[in-house]
């Protein structure tokens, strides 16, 4: 339950004076948050309304029923949409910009490396599924108790969350060290061409889980409560060290030795070792709303961890079965040749720059839906939602303009090879075509997850990842003939369909009863 009885005994004003669970002190019932300068947050327009009554906003029709609160207008909700994606949407896009240096730089040393490299990307994925989806919960359950007023709650989260996600890191880790050369091999790794500098490489991202996922957890709980602009300054310092070291490292520039894949690989983790400690040293400012709190130990509890996995469990799930799929799909077109499987991790790189997008204000859906739901305003989660898709959809048709008319301009920034420039180009209008329902898909998914419904996004996972796009891949493939192009005519039809079961339940609302469901 959401809520437990101790929670939800802690709403009344004499139990907002007993201790909260992890030890700490509940919010007092009326006390605004005002009344907590210390603490961090970013101030929205839900922080004005009251709190609501009754539960009519679970089961009121989504579509056709948008209408506002008296002195709220469409301009305010635009306002917060933006105030907490910006620099998400920063964030996100000069990570995936320094994804895209590492790849460039890497294929200076030819397809191989590129090659090479696109081998580790699924199994890493696979291994970090764990922390990756329990942050779901993390997120969700941060952000319904800042709506709530009750920030102990939150901080008992983190605790909670940095704990268990400590733990998966370490296992998973030690499991990805032992079967390295196995999993590269599973995946297509080629011994004497791609499989020695794919384990390489691999084995030194495996060092830096842990920093992954530490650093994972921190800043989504900081999203949750709106802060994006911290997890932004520590993200972008660690992409400025990556750039740097990935030009020292992988062709030996500056006195530093020649490691090519192996240096691109290191110089992430240095990267991400830099922008944990930065956000470690965040989260223990007294200034921020959902801070680490070490005195308070780590000590587990059921209820939030209960609470934690229920809500990541299916998204776990989720991540699980899209990782199954993708894999096959990607053993697929490895069976292309290394030249082709450079073309098609090309394209892919190039299309993670446009998930972008619909995650940055994703992350601004999940964060206010939540917040909403937190204040039993259902009335502002559906207001917010359709508002940030919106917005998320405008700046998809830019994206989708340049890729439409330029995509041999972004692909020679890898590799010139005239295959690749030739097949990628086809591949990339494809991309171009559908970023307004990618995008919007993201967006309202994210909403859904922060109301906590997240089984019916990894149902429909099962059906798009696992079952459409390999399969459709396969036939393209291997019974029409029509190569790599016809492995992104399955990807196409799985972003479609995936699309439109997304919009059909947004529009039904009855996502908005998972959080009566675990409450």
């Amino acid at each position: 339950m959401l809520m437990d009885r101790e929670n939800e005994k802690a709403l009344s004003e004499e139990e907002s004076k007993s201790p909260a669970p992890g030890g700490g002190q509940s919010v007092p019932q009326g006390a605004s948050e005002e009344a907590k300068p210390a603490a961090k947050m970013i101030k929205t327009t839900l922080d004005e309304l009251p709190e609501g009554e009754g539960e009519e906003f679970l089961t009121t029709p989504v579509r056709g029923n948008k209408q506002l609160p008296p002195g709220v207008t469409s301009k305010q909700l635009y306002r917060d949409a933006i105030k907490i994606a910006w620099p998400s949407f920063v964030e996100f896009m000069l990570m995936q910009l320094t994804s895209m240096a590492d790849m460039m730089m890497v294929g200076n040393l030819g397809p191989w490396a590129i090659a090479a490299v696109g081998l580790t990307t699924q199994p890493k994925f696979l291994l970090a599924t764990a922390f990756m989806s329990l942050n779901v919960g993390n997120m969700a359950l941060v952000a319904r108790y800042r709506g709530a007023g009750k920030q102990e709650e939150a901080k008992l989260v983190l605790r909670q969350a940095i704990m268990i996600n400590f733990i998966s890191a370490l296992i998973l880790s030690t499991v990805g060290h032992i079967f390295t050369e196995e999993l590269v091999l599973f995946m297509g790794g080629v011994p004497g061409d791609t499989l020695e500098p794919a384990v390489a490489y691999l084995k030194i991202q495996l060092v830096g889980m842990m920093t992954v996922a530490m650093t994972t957890t921190i800043t989504n709980a900081l999203r949750a409560v709106g802060d994006s602009k911290t997890s932004m300054k520590y993200n972008v310092t660690a992409n400025v060290v990556n750039v740097f070291l990935n030009y020292c490292l992988i062709e030996g520039h500056l006195g530093f030795p020649r490691l090519e894949v192996a240096g691109a690989s290191l110089a992430t983790v240095i990267g991400q070792f830099v922008a944990m400690l930065m956000a470690f040293r965040a989260i223990l400012r007294k200034d921020q709303y959902v801070r680490l709190e070490i005195n308070k130990g780590f000590k587990p509890d059921p209820v939030i961890l209960g609470n934690i996995w229920r809500i990541g469990l299916p998204a776990m799930a989720e991540q699980l079965i899209m990782r199954a799929g993708i894999i096959i799909y990607a053993k697929t077109v490895a069976g292309l040749g290394t030249v082709l499987y450079a073309a098609h991790q090309v394209c892919m790189n190039i299309q993670a720059l446009t998930f972008m997008n619909g995650q940055s204000f994703a992350v601004s859906a999940t964060s206010l839906v939540g917040q909403s739901l937190g204040k039993k305003r259902g009335d502002m989660a559906v207001n917010y939602a359709s508002r940030v898709q919106r917005l998320g959809m405008c700046v998809s048709i830019l994206i989708g303009a340049v890729i439409f008319f330029f995509p041999q301009t972004l692909i020679a920034l890898y590799n010139d090879d005239p295959t690749i420039m030739k097949v990628g180009a086809t591949c990339l209008r494809m991309v171009a075509v559908i970023q307004p329902l990618q995008a919007s898909q993201f967006i309202l998914a994210g909403a859904m997850r922060g109301a906590g419904d997240t089984k019916y996004t990894a149902m429909v996972t099962l059906l798009t990842v696992l079952c459409i796009r390999p399969v459709a891949a396969i036939y393209a493939i291997n019974v029409l003939g029509w190569g790599l192009e016809g492995a992104w005519v399955a990807l196409v039809l799985d972003q479609l369909v995936r699309t439109s079961l997304i919009f059909h339940r947004f529009y039904t609302g009855k996502w908005r009863l998972a959080y009566k469901a675990k409450q």
